[in-house]
């Protein structure tokens, strides 16, 4: 089976082909002009991953940004978005400050990308 996809690495936006076997295991990846292509490809087809933005409200009605620190698996967005929909951060909140410590039982903190 082959899967195509552009490359969000880098600017250029190379095209790759990438052959999968029947189990879904990475055979070969075609099209990158770099390392970085083959890797995205690969765990692009076997583990996606993604960051989350979003916003949160802040106790007194302010609304401030907030993202995963890192990224998660993708199948897990939806519940991400579930958690920052009842999330309240404190009406102090500073960027760089903790909002959800592990968000969907990912490891991953949710932080405030903006102040208060």
């Amino acid at each position: 089976m082959e899967r195509l996809l552009t490359c969000i690495v880098c600017p250029k936006g190379c095209p790759m082909t990438v052959t999968l076997s029947d189990k879904g295991e990475v055979l070969d990846v075609k099209g990158n002009t770099c390392p970085r292509g083959k890797t995205y490809a690969e765990n692009e087809c076997t583990h996606p991953v993604r960051t989350v933005t979003s916003t949160v409200m802040c106790e007194g009605g302010a609304i401030i940004s907030v993202k995963t620190a890192s990224a998660i698996p993708k199948e897990k967005m939806f519940e991400v978005m579930d958690e920052l929909r009842f999330a309240l951060a404190p009406a102090n909140t500073k960027i760089g400050d903790v909002i959800i410590a592990d968000v969907a039982k990912t490891g991953v903190a949710v932080v405030a990308t903006s102040n208060a």
